[in-house]
């Protein structure tokens, strides 16, 4: 591995803080991260089509495995590069997370069964825990307290603009020519783009951690996760929010498409309204994560987390094209409104060194949403059918929200 940044090892370099003193640093950040979303955005459209077409899987617990999959995977890997990040340098951990990529397209154009594509997933749910974690934490880094909102809406931007791209190529690319191979060459295409920027160009940033601990007035904590996870009411409700928003992306992400195929839209149409919800989600961050630099952090999280319900629940009556395009982009801009909230006020409230690990932690339990999503609705749907499963993460998505409302007061 490259030999990570420390203060030792770049003297008479001066450190500043601050999203215009790193612009080039943190505009690569954000074009790395931007591959990091296309990696997901691969899969978005096209993998639920895929177990029913070539592998005869009909059950939705069984379709729904590869989120499960990539879920666990992703939370357990988020929180050991939270809590690896001082130690390893962020820079090893994202060449780390580029070299576990590399195989996942291929795995998937070549799978000759569905374990194939749940081996793929669990590369894939490392690899984003390394990559995203690490870019979002890196940005922190080096924009400071000033910007923080604005830095993570442009990373989660750039990462679920990524998403919907990718996502709508896919499903253009797989009504055209077929579900395998060509889909999967656009992932070829960003984990080598990926892991050749991180090794060329990128820089770590730890010294710019040292630098803010230096002038920070943050108590640091005595156990982060339990106080990330629950006991500091205003960690704990940002956390849990965190959990319910990935839990209806989860389900969203496996049942949206099963749910536009039951009411007879075609590939082509499911490929451009599942792409509207990471797209809205996507560009709206590009105003939200400055937002949340200047408004109350608790009625972002509160509005955002109740009008991602209210989509979900509309989506069971909805019949026509152009209510569904509606209803997902109004999903995504929920989402948009709490996704740079969530880490601009977890990172507002930890020690700059122990933002990592408090991140990390917040991210375990969010990206558990994944695959508790993927496995209740799963089982929901088998059980009760597809509009029973809507229903219920959508009535959780709002009792969320008044869970933000009463803690973090």
């Amino acid at each position: 591995m490259v030999k990570s940044e420390t203060p030792s090892t770049q003297k008479g370099h001066a450190v500043r803080l601050g999203l215009r003193e790193n612009w080039q640093q943190f505009t690569l950040l954000v074009v790395i991260n931007a591959f990091v979303g296309g990696m997901i955005g691969l899969e978005r459209t096209i993998l639920p089509e895929l177990a029913q077409a070539e592998f005869g899987i009909a059950a939705k617990t069984a379709i729904l495995s590869f989120i499960v999959v990539f879920g666990i995977t992703k939370a357990i890997t988020n929180y050991y590069t939270g809590a690896l990040a001082n130690r390893l340098g962020r820079k090893n951990l994202l060449l780390l997370g580029w070299a576990l990529a590399l195989p996942i397209p291929l795995l998937l154009i070549y799978a000759p069964n569905w374990q194939w594509v749940i081996a793929a997933n669990v590369l894939l749910g490392i690899h984003q825990g390394l990559c995203w974690s690490s870019t979002v934490v890196m940005k922190m880094d080096l924009v400071g307290d000033k910007d923080r909102g604005l830095a993570m809406g442009l990373n989660e931007a750039a990462g679920y603009l990524a998403v919907g791209a990718v996502a709508f190529a896919t499903g253009w690319i797989a009504s055209e020519y077929g579900l395998r191979p060509y889909p999967f060459y656009i992932g070829i295409a960003l984990s080598v783009a990926g892991l050749l920027a991180t090794l060329i160009w990128v820089k770590d940033t730890l010294r710019h951690v040292a630098a803010e601990a230096g002038q920070s007035g943050i108590a640091q904590q005595k156990s982060v996760f339990w106080e990330t996870t629950w006991r500091n009411p205003k960690l704990g409700a940002v956390t849990q929010a965190g959990l319910v928003n990935n839990l209806n992306d989860g389900m969203v992400w496996g049942l949206l498409p099963m749910l536009l195929a039951a009411k007879h839209f075609t590939l082509a149409q499911t490929g451009v309204i599942v792409s509207i919800y990471p797209a809205v989600w996507g560009l709206g961050q590009l105003a939200t994560g400055k937002l949340a630099d200047v408004f109350d952090k608790r009625k972002m999280l509160t509005w955002g987390m109740a009008l991602q319900g209210l989509a979900l629940l509309l989506f069971i009556p909805a019949k026509t094209n152009g209510q569904f395009i509606a209803l997902s982009a109004l999903l995504g801009l929920g989402t948009a409104v709490v996704y740079p909230t969530f880490l601009a006020a977890i990172a507002g409230l930890a020690h700059p060194q122990q933002r990592a690990e408090s991140i990390g932690v917040f991210r375990l339990w969010r990206d558990l949403g994944y695959a508790i999503g993927a496995l209740l609705t799963g089982i929901i749907a088998d059980s009760l059918g597809l509009e029973w499963s809507v229903a219920v993460i959508g009535g959780l998505t709002v009792a969320s929200a008044g869970v933000v409302w009463t803690r973090m007061k």
